[in-house]
């Protein structure tokens, strides 16, 4: 079934700083959650093992459990992000909280690939980039970056600019707020035309 999701261009809001290299899929999204195929409930388990205590309270010190990180679009996170496991439910839980654009110097790709499938955008900048990023949000954790997807580029506060690449076919579909069963519906008009006018190869009624 082909999704519907939010056309993406462009989101500017202040960053939930996620300041840790390696985090794999199982501390986005453990494994005991895994079951479900509801995404609106997954927002919930997002970093569940480091949001919660094991009495299942907020752990105060983890960085959404501030009152300020809600609402907020663009994860600023560490080196090699999305690494471990394949599973949809990253993004998934990722997108479900409110998360539109993941900031990183690096992601495993198979969290890449599934974060572009499901309307994710996972930036990729230089190390030296993420770190002024990093820098500008701890001196001004208010600051806010706009993510052009259209101009593929990250813009600071100041004006500056960072540029980022992200794959033709998926960044249309992200534009346009559909998937790939999406996008091949949409050709359906140009599909029966060109049935129309072709005589079938092979016959699927004998």
């Amino acid at each position: 079934m082909s999704m519907g999701r939010e056309p993406f261009r462009s989101v500017t809001s202040a960053v939930v700083p996620l300041p840790r290299n390696d985090v794999d899929t199982d501390q986005i999204i453990p494994a005991r959650f895994l079951k479900t195929v509801n995404r609106a409930g997954l927002g919930d388990q997002l970093f569940f093992d480091w949001r919660y205590r094991a009495d299942r309270s907020p752990n105060p010190d983890f960085v959404l459990n501030r009152p300020e990180m809600a609402g907020r679009n663009v994860l600023l996170a560490g080196h090699n992000f999305g690494c471990g496991s394949s599973r949809e439910h990253a993004p998934w839980a990722l997108v479900a909280w409110g998360i539109r654009a993941v900031v990183s110097s690096g992601f495993a790709d198979i969290f890449r690939n599934n974060a572009l499938k499901n309307g994710l955008l996972p930036i990729e900048v230089p190390s030296e980039d993420l770190a002024r990023l990093f820098a500008l949000v701890e001196a001004d954790p208010s600051a806010q970056l706009t993510v052009d997807l259209e101009a593929q580029e990250v813009r600071l506060p100041d004006g500056a600019t960072i540029g980022f690449e992200v794959d033709g076919f998926a960044r249309r579909m992200i534009l346009d707020g559909t998937d790939e069963l999406g996008y091949l519906l949409g050709l359906e008009p140009q599909i029966t035309a060109y049935e129309a006018t072709h005589a079938p190869r092979v016959s699927t009624v004998a």
